[in-house]
């Protein structure tokens, strides 16, 4: 069987206050589903649907692994990620479809 790409994300409201880190192999797909209040409760109850941060890796095993290590670091270490490829916070959605 050949490995998919999948992707890790970090998506935030407007005033970039919440984040919330998903894994998926379909990002374009699982993205719309949260700007479109299809996706987790929690993403709806906090309007998480701005895009901010992704990575690609190579299958859906590494892609989980990296999920639950970056849900234990601490929040600024998250949002120094981010800063390093997105420092004004940009909805990057549209760079992705």
């Amino acid at each position: 069987m050949e490995d998919r790409k999948s992707y890790v994300y970090i998506i935030t409201n407007k005033y970039n206050s919440v984040l919330y880190i998903g894994v998926t192999s379909d990002i374009v797909k699982r993205i719309w589903e949260h700007k479109t209040k299809q996706a987790d409760s929690f993403s709806i109850r906090y309007k998480l649907t701005k895009l901010v941060y992704y990575e690609v890796i190579d299958n859906i095993e590494t892609a989980i692994e990296r999920e639950k290590q970056l849900k234990r670091w601490h929040r600024e270490w998250k949002m120094n990620l981010i800063r390093e490829q997105n420092p004004e916070f940009v909805d990057l959605y549209d760079t992705i479809i």
